[in-house]
């Protein structure tokens, strides 16, 4: 788009199909009826708006539809004034514009109204103005407030550009401000007093303060932003405009509240005034409807918390009401903010308040009961371990939700308790004693492992340790498990195999078609089995054996760990050697009908090898009590250490993402200029409307682009020998890819007409249309176009160039394509294990990407894919450091459309160098495949 084309706003869908020419739209304004013409302007309107602006049918519109009497039409023919040409090639003004404007004086106040509005859009042209300005006088004084509030725009638009028209333009405004009473008339005199006459505008501010609050919220907005130019050059009024807008926190608007209690921030940094903006913020939040403006409004007052901490603590109660919307991000927003302001002071309130909400959540079914409540549970985890004085109160209450049915808030529950008796032993027997009490209240496998493993690592008495046996007796039930299980299917009539054999004689037998293809025969004997023996299985069990007879295996291998445990620890603090010996032998009992049933039909999955082969090794360790102390050592200590480390690792993580976060590069230069302001003494939270002074200061006003990345960005559209030599510099701007295209006419003949047309694939929308040029022999020509971006996809972008050279000749180039590239919009980011796993889960696009590089180091190779990527690895530092030939990985990024990538890298080292694969994983196809591509693009 050309420096001299006018800027296109909105663009309407218009149907080419059978779009009639200008010789027909013609006719039907001339002799069609007022039903006609009004689909005929539509027409041209669209036509208009959409870059076609039909310049040879102005004067038919003024001719057949200005005379017209239909007020749709006429309203109708208001739009077209305000979209169509007002200037010929040359910059000068139509002369048709002089019938329009005549209306000026029409008795009807909408075209009145109307023409005056238009006149806003003519302004530039004095010698047309000049004669109508006793007229826009005149209309200051109509009767009616559409007419005077329109001619207000239209002398501030005049005196803008012609001075000299109105020299008397600033008392005229202060005379009409005075007695008008509309107020929007009223708002938009003042607006123009605060850009033309900024002292008057400053004066009525003085000569109305007492009556501001009552105002329209309108005018009330230009007041505020009045205060705040003001302030910006003149500081000695800052103190009445303090009270002004203390006052107008009070009032009934939402926009008027929120833009007052920002600009107090702005004005002073006295304690009282950041409280009152601070409680003007919680109450939008808590009245306003809409949970977008909740979310901004969050954000305002947690930039004042990180600014002011020490004074808002004591408004962390009226936070904690916001808590009551259904929303959940704007819970989510709520609740960090809450975390950040909880001191040692407010802890316990805070605590106690998040205790009733999660006892809330357990009695009332409401929208996101559980997601709620596992939100509740992870802020309570938080503030637990950040203050230990509250830990003890609220380990207790969590414990009650380990059998919730909602399993991730059980999961985040476990997570707790187990952080909790590692950093407060003086809890730990409690905690053990309460654990032991919801064994059978427990339904998840994964709550289970949490749970056998915290009793295993932590439980120190004997007394606790039978206990702790006692109770998982009673989950597990009657064991050999495999004895009882068939047991029961003897009871329910059940037959040896003796008397299958003889039952069998005589029974009627069909064939039956295997998986495989072979056939079986199937007799009624073998179905009445099967039946007894899935009616034995669907039988109501203790929750531990039901999940081992489910093929859960995994908590069977837990249960044997901490049942090994248990038994060392025993050992090591019972002087019974008959205890003991009966300790072990019990848990070795249970071990072994683990490993039995496990191999028997009635499971669902047999047992697994893994699974298995721990099992035995716990038995052997058993077996060899005394013979192996080194394994002792394994069991009771190495794991309790590593966890200690992990924790370890987790909080020094944590720590350098905060103080990554709070500390932020300095770009501005030692010898950099500073403004007089900039010495002054700090007396505001930020300056105001200080845009300049803020950019020189952070170098944002100075972009400095790097010339070889640019050149890198530069991509050849045709060919040397081609009449038009193409290139195009790519550039990503936002949402926006700026294309900046050079053509170079290679040839000794003028290229007229000569039209660059771009087409897209994927989600990428072109902005302007293109424009028609002409170029000199070995001449150069630069367009820019715009293209939009919508989502994260493979974009591909193509087009021709089209000209007319010696005797109207048509020649056309078609040009090379430009491939997007998708990483320009894929950021790393962060997310926790229980995120990363729930994503993995959803995303049903994947793309597996084998990997056979010569690259030795796992490392390395994960660093390339990170860099490739644009990923961030999730996996802590200490799971990847030590020596050895195999690594995974998992990797995360997000879009800056809010599309989650996740990856994962599982590979192993070999003579070669590194094999394995990567696994991407998104909602959308685009995102899979592209970044699997930027990996194989790569080393390999």
């Amino acid at each position: 788009m050309s420096s001299s084309d006018p800027t296109c706003y909105t663009v309407v869908f218009e149907s080419t199909t059978d779009y009639p020419s200008a010789a027909e739209l013609r006719q039907s304004l001339e002799k069609g009826s007022d039903e006609t013409k009004i689909d005929t302007l539509r027409r041209i309107v669209i036509s208009t708006m959409n870059g076609n602006p039909q310049p040879t049918l102005m004067m038919p519109i003024i001719q057949y539809v200005m005379p017209s009497r239909n007020k749709q039409l006429k309203k109708l023919l208001h739009f077209y004034w305000e979209v169509c040409p007002k200037y010929d090639e040359q910059g000068k003004l139509k002369q048709e514009m002089i019938l329009v404007v005549y209306v000026i004086q029409h008795p009807n106040e909408y075209i009145r109204g109307a023409t005056l509005r238009f006149l806003t859009k003519i302004a530039k042209d004095s010698e047309l103005l000049e004669p109508l300005i006793p007229t826009c006088r005149s209309c200051l004084e109509h009767r009616h407030s559409y007419v005077r509030k329109n001619a207000v725009f239209a002398i501030y638009a005049i005196y803008r550009e012609h001075e000299n028209l109105i020299p008397d333009a600033a008392e005229l405004m202060t005379t009409f401000l005075a007695a008008e009473t509309d107020p929007t008339c009223k708002r938009n005199a003042f607006v123009f007093l605060a850009h033309c006459a900024m002292p008057k505008a400053v004066d009525y501010i003085a000569d109305i303060q007492d009556t501001i609050p009552m105002l329209d919220e309108a005018l009330q907005m230009s007041l505020i932003e009045v205060i705040r130019l003001d302030c910006k050059t003149d500081a000695s009024h800052r103190s009445r405009y303090v009270r002004t807008i203390s006052e107008l926190l009070d009032v009934s608007s939402h926009a008027v509240k929120y833009e007052a209690a920002t600009t107090l921030t702005t004005l002073t940094q006295n304690p009282a005034a950041v409280k009152a903006a601070a409680a003007c913020f919680i109450n939008l939040i808590i009245k306003e409807s809409d949970n977008n403006v909740k979310l901004i409004v969050l954000d305002r007052l947690d930039a004042l918390r990180s600014r002011h901490g020490h004074v808002l603590d004591t408004l962390i109660m009226d936070v904690l009401q916001i808590l009551s919307s259904a929303d959940m991000e704007v819970r989510r927003k709520a609740i960090s903010v809450v975390l950040s302001m909880t001191s040692s002071r407010n802890v316990e309130e805070v605590v106690l308040f998040m205790k009733k909400q999660l006892q809330k959540t357990q009695e009332a079914d409401f929208e996101k009961a559980p997601e709620y409540r596992q939100l509740l549970i992870q802020s309570i985890h938080v503030t637990a371990i950040k203050f230990s004085e509250v830990a003890a109160s609220v380990v207790h209450a969590l414990m009650d939700f380990l059998g919730d049915t909602n399993n991730p808030s059980a999961l985040d529950v476990v997570a707790f308790v187990r952080e909790v008796v590692e950093k407060f032993p003086s809890l730990r027997a409690d905690i053990c004693e309460k654990l032991i009490q919801t064994l059978n209240q427990i339904k998840s496998g994964k709550v289970y492992r949490g749970i056998l493993w915290i009793l295993g690592e932590y439980i120190e008495s004997v007394g606790d340790m039978t206990a702790a046996m006692q109770e998982i007796r009673k989950v597990i039930g009657e064991i050999p498990i495999l004895a009882s299980e068939q047991r029961l299917l003897d009871e329910a009539g059940g037959n040896t195999e003796e008397e299958a054999e003889v039952k069998t004689e005589g029974v009627s037998s069909r064939p039956k078609v295997l998986a495989d293809g072979t056939y079986a025969t199937e007799t009624a004997l073998t179905a009445a089995s099967t039946s007894r023996l899935e009616a034995v299985k669907a039988a109501s069990k203790p929750p531990l054996r039901s999940l081992i007879l489910a093929g859960d295996f995994f908590t069977g291998s837990v249960l044997a760990v901490a049942l090994s445990k248990l038994a060392l620890r025993f050992s090591d603090k019972s002087q019974d050697e008959a205890a003991t010996n009966a300790f072990r032998a019990e848990a070795m009992l249970i071990m072994t009908s683990m490993i039995r049933v496990g191999q028997s039909k009635f499971v669902t999955v047999p047992i697994d090898e893994d699974s298995n082969e721990r099992i035995m090794n716990c038995i052997q360790t058993l077996s060899e009590l005394k013979a192996q102390p080194a394994v002792h050592d394994v069991f009771l200590h190495d794991t309790k250490v590593a966890f200690s480390k992990m924790l370890t690792a987790q909080e020094k993580r944590a720590s350098e993402t905060k103080d990554a976060e709070s500390t932020k590069a300095k770009i501005v230069q030692v010898d950099d200029l500073l403004t007089f302001r900039q010495f002054s003494k700090k007396t505001a939270d930020e300056a105001i409307d200080d845009a300049d002074d803020v950019g020189r200061a952070t170098g944002s006003m100075e972009v400095h682009e790097d010339f070889i990345s640019n050149l890198s960005r530069i991509s050849q559209l045709t060919g040397f020998s081609d009449p038009i030599y193409a290139e195009a510099y790519v550039k990503m701007h936002g949402f926006d890819i700026l294309l900046d295209v050079l053509l170079v006419n290679q040839t000794a003949n003028t290229l007229q007409n000569l039209c660059l047309d771009f087409a897209t694939l994927g989600d990428l929308k072109i902005v302007e249309r293109p424009s028609v040029h002409t170029i000199a022999p070995h001449g150069f020509q630069s367009i820019k176009a715009t293209i939009k971006v919508s989502s994260t996809e493979t974009g591909v972008i193509f087009g021709s160039i089209l000209w007319e050279g010696p005797n109207l000749a048509e020649s056309c180039v078609i040009l090379n394509d430009i491939h997007i590239d998708i990483m320009d919009y894929i950021k790393p980011a962060y997310c926790n294990e229980m995120q990363f796993r729930s994503m993995w889960t959803e995303f049903e696009w994947e793309n597996r990407v084998n990997v056979n590089s010569t690259i030795t180091d796992p490392r390395d190779y994960l660093k390339y894919v990170m860099k490739a990527t644009n990923m961030s690895c999730l996996t802590p530092e200490g799971a990847l450091s030590g020596d050895c030939n195999f690594l995974s990985a998992n990797m995360y990024a997000r879009s800056l459309f809010g599309e989650d990538a996740l990856a994962n890298l599982s590979i192993e080292t070999t003579a070669t160098g590194v094999t394995g694969h990567v696994r991407i994983r998104s909602k959308t196809q685009g995102i899979a495949l592209s970044l699997g591509d930027r990996i194989s693009m790569g080393k390999q």
